[in-house]
């Protein structure tokens, strides 16, 4: 998986979209019997895309991967994705910040796709932060907080 190393700057045009691209590897055990990736498969290569983005050293996200819980996940396909489309475009961005949660955007394309192309799946995670010792949900941090805003569109 390839990853660049930070988001879009405060430079960017305004017409440049706020995002994070992964480019993520399709195996063969992600297809199905009709030849396309299927859909649990898909909801773990977005898993994989969101990684390297939020969960890595460094970045003011990186605590969540101690305590976090998928609260809704929504997937619509509006195109087949195969095995030979890999390794696959995702685009990732925040919808919305609240105290204890937040939502990830997705738009995932074939390889070499340009963002101005229909994306083939689209998808929404909203992810809560979780103290695990105390088994309830926990406020985002102003760090993570501020982390979350600046990738969020508006």
């Amino acid at each position: 998986m390839s990853v660049p190393d930070d988001h879009l700057s405060d430079k960017r045009p305004a017409t440049e979209r706020v995002g994070f691209h992964a480019a993520v590897d399709v195996r063969w055990s992600d297809m199905d019997v009709y030849q396309h990736i299927n859909h649990a498969r898909m909801v773990t290569l977005l898993e994989e895309a969101r990684i390297p983005w939020l969960l890595v050293d460094g970045r003011p996200t990186a605590n969540l991967r101690h305590g976090a819980v998928i609260a809704d996940l929504h997937v619509k396909y509006r195109g087949q994705l195969r095995h030979e489309d890999g390794p696959l475009d995702v685009f990732m961005w925040i919808d919305a910040v609240r105290a204890v949660d937040f939502v990830v955007g997705y738009e995932v394309r074939a390889r070499g796709a340009s963002l101005d192309t229909p994306a083939a799946v689209v998808a929404s995670t909203q992810i809560a932060a979780f103290d695990i010792d105390a088994q309830r949900l926990r406020r985002l941090t102003p760090e993570e907080r501020a982390f979350l805003v600046s990738w969020q569109r508006v």
